[in-house]
């Protein structure tokens, strides 16, 4: 049995993109045990999210995508922490519109795995929300982290710059839906779901 727990705070502020500004609510995800943790989507707020993270070590700072609203904290969450900023390579051009001094610490692969209490996030590129968008499946944990790329109800927006609904709806099924009926679905925004509850609305 593994000791690795997940955490979830709800953290607030805006998301820009294409001129426009939207407040929103954004999922915040703490995986790990009593000593070390990774965060998911460091939005908004590097004070609740350290506060959250505790006395942990935190191990890394990883981004399912680069919309602002998902990695605005991240700089000042690492600056506090030591951790590394961890990005798919194809969201950078995302990343410099609201980070331009400072790039990522590391890239995400399709394929490679992020480690953490001796639980492994297995790391998919999930293209179509953004194109460096990730989604990161934890089978030990019976969940799978997808930032924007599902949520319940289905897939998510690819109304802007960046996006592209047929890329977000293959991702989806080539790399979601696959995954065990029971797989929790953590969301970037709102409710979480299950893959066995997204079939019909992808």
């Amino acid at each position: 049995m593994t000791a690795a727990r997940i955490d979830h705070l709800v953290t607030s502020g805006e998301f820009r993109l294409d001129g426009e500004t939207h407040q929103v609510d954004n999922n915040v995800w703490i995986v790990g045990d009593d000593t070390e943790a990774v965060v998911i989507d460091a939005a908004h707020d590097a004070d609740a999210i350290a506060a959250a993270v505790g006395e942990r070590t935190l191990r890394a700072i990883v981004c399912t995508h680069a919309h602002n609203d998902h990695i605005d904290a991240a700089p000042a969450l690492a600056e506090r922490t030591g951790a590394p900023i961890l990005l798919h390579p194809d969201d950078l051009p995302l990343w410099k519109m609201t980070h331009p001094d400072r790039s990522p610490d590391g890239e995400l692969a399709d394929g490679g795995t992020v480690q953490v209490a001796g639980v492994e996030l297995a790391v998919l590129h999930t293209p179509g929300h953004a194109p460096g968008a990730v989604c990161l499946h934890a089978p030990d944990l019976g969940t799978v982290f997808t930032g924007d790329t599902l949520f319940q109800g289905g897939p998510g927006a690819t109304g802007r710059s960046f996006s592209d609904h047929p890329t977000i709806v293959r991702s989806i099924r080539e790399r979601l839906l696959t995954l065990p009926p029971e797989t929790v679905v953590r969301t970037g925004h709102g409710d979480s779901t299950t893959v066995g509850a997204e079939q019909a609305n992808v």
